[in-house]
């Protein structure tokens, strides 16, 4: 557990860093220097910034914590797909996963500790909400998965997804400023067209991304484009319905000209008609947009089951019949309950 009287110093911006600095009676210069050991180099603990002096590096750990995420267990799944439980500077626990792929190395991270939404069909959602993940911590949980990617397959990350436990749009502020420092020059400089936050869908939020003009990927959990069946399987959909939220994606895509993603999964016998197939393609006419069908991963709190392949196959071909490009997406580190909707701590 950190000391409560110290200050994570990764909350504070440059700015007021190097107003702490001049405080403590230090050059302001000494502020960028820790800056960057904290953004740039990922530094675990003053005793790593080897350019500053040895009793500033002492006054700086008696002041403040750095609330390092630590990986507190990693299974890896028979496809290669590597999951970790990362254990918090408060004890809580959260999941991320490696996803390798011939073409790409993708970091699956979480952004909350449990989830309020209770999704039907997703483990997480059958946990409580406990709290939103700092900026910081989001960060970590990227750069133990690319020290993962590199060490295990000799290739560093190339794709982040905000797909991990937690609804990323519930917690706005914490999720905007991680994927600042991951794209920052001074952070960890990666693109914003190789990361992707994907929500449930809450129309005022995807209205804010819009007024703030971002640049990442938008993912829309989408599963039904029916308001009967959506509400069913995502009680979120109950106040946001399906016209708040294509309206407000017409108004991020009218302010970001970023295109969308729907995920959908093909559920057996719920949603896997041509009639549904119908409804997601007049869905899909709102703004520009990419459509995943998804496989279902079974988990013990529910008794959905995935939709039959040549249902998929044919669901796919209507989609693609009326000019929407569209994958099918097979699940990775199914075996270990690393796979989409999968994620629940199962150990304290």
């Amino acid at each position: 557990m950190p000391a409560t009287n110290k200050i994570d110093i990764r909350s504070l911006d440059l700015s007021q860093l190097q107003q702490h600095f001049i405080a403590m009676q230090e050059p302001a210069y000494r502020a960028k220097q820790v800056y960057q050991w904290l953004w740039e180099k990922s530094a675990r603990s003053f005793a790593e910034m080897s350019n500053l002096p040895k009793d500033l590096r002492a006054k700086l750990d008696a002041q403040y914590a750095i609330n390092v995420v630590e990986v507190n267990k990693s299974q890896i799944s028979n496809d290669h797909t590597i999951k970790n439980a990362f254990r918090l500077y408060d004890g809580n626990i959260v999941e991320g996963v490696l996803i390798p792929m011939d073409d790409r190395m993708t970091a699956c991270v979480s952004s909350q500790v449990g989830c309020s939404l209770t999704c039907k069909f997703c483990a997480t959602g059958y946990m409580d909400r406990k709290r939103n993940l700092n900026a910081d911590e989001i960060y970590d949980q990227v750069v133990l998965i690319d020290q993962q990617a590199k060490k295990n397959y000799n290739a560093p990350l190339t794709n982040i997804v905000y797909m991990g436990m937690g609804e990323p749009l519930l917690n706005y502020a914490n999720v905007l400023k991680s994927i600042e420092r991951i794209t920052a020059p001074d952070g960890l400089n990666m693109s914003y067209k190789r990361i992707t936050v994907s929500t449930a869908g809450i129309s005022k939020m995807i209205k804010k991304l819009g007024d703030d003009g971002v640049k990442f990927n938008l993912a829309l959990s989408l599963h039904a484009a029916n308001d009967k069946k959506r509400n069913e399987i995502m009680p979120i959909n109950e106040h946001n319905s399906l016209k708040a939220l294509a309206e407000s994606l017409k108004y991020y895509f009218a302010k970001t000209k970023n295109p969308v993603t729907y995920e959908y999964i093909v559920f057996n016998h719920f949603n896997d008609e041509i009639e549904d197939a119908m409804e997601l393609a007049k869905f899909c006419k709102h703004v520009p947009c990419k459509v995943n069908l998804i496989e279902y991963n079974p988990i013990q709190f529910a008794d959905f089951i995935n939709a039959e392949g040549d249902k998929i196959d044919a669901f796919s071909n209507y989609l693609k019949s009326q000019g929407i490009t569209t994958n099918i997406r097979r699940s990775r580190g199914k075996d270990i309950d690393a796979a989409c909707g999968q994620l629940a701590v199962k150990e304290s």
